[in-house]
């Protein structure tokens, strides 16, 4: 099983790996381009290179990160506002109708607390989100997290349990502060 194998298995990988090095030198590459590129068309273009869209019209603003851009998978109508950080050792999966606030962080990647095993291994585990969802500025969801559909994470929320469809979250860690009417 390669390391990238393992990677997307949830496996302990080393992130040394070649092929991990040059996919992730890929993704900064891009990634300088669409945060450099004044020109929306242009920036698309470059963000359909990077990540898998939908509907190929995702729109990332600039200050966007991300560790292969492979693993991003968008729904149709997806928007990341400035300066989001979507760590994709894992799988992210984003629904249709996704809106991201600026300084937004998905982060898939996990590090064994153990100092000596944490020097050359890590883990990630899946992300996924539902469709007509709202990440508010500054919002963290962690590893192995799903956000149910139409769900609300408020600004600064950092998400450490699932969360279900129609609710809205806040806080640190984020809790359940208001239940949504289902549209």
């Amino acid at each position: 099983m390669t390391e990238r194998e393992k990677m997307l298995a949830g496996l302990p990988y080393d992130p040394g790996d070649p092929d991990l090095r040059d996919g992730r030198a890929r993704a900064v590459a891009l990634t300088v381009a669409i945060n450099a590129e004044p020109d929306r068309d242009k920036r698309r273009a470059l963000v359909n290179r990077l990540v898998r869209a939908a509907d190929g019209a995702a729109v990332i603003m600039p200050g966007f990160f991300c560790d292969y851009g492979v693993n991003i998978h968008l729904g149709a109508n997806a928007f990341a506002n400035a300066n989001c950080v979507f760590l994709d050792c894992a799988e992210i999966r984003i629904g249709d109708n996704f809106q991201a606030g600026p300084g937004v962080q998905l982060l898939t990647p996990e590090h064994p607390l153990d100092a000596i095993e944490r020097r050359g291994k890590e883990t990630a585990r899946p992300i996924v989100i539902g469709d007509d969802v709202w990440i508010g500025g500054g919002a963290i969801v962690l590893a192995g997290i799903t956000v149910g559909d139409r769900a609300v994470v408020g600004a600064g929320a950092v998400v450490t349990k699932d969360v279900p469809p129609d609710v809205v979250v806040v806080g640190n860690p984020a809790k359940i502060v208001r239940r949504l009417n289902p549209a």
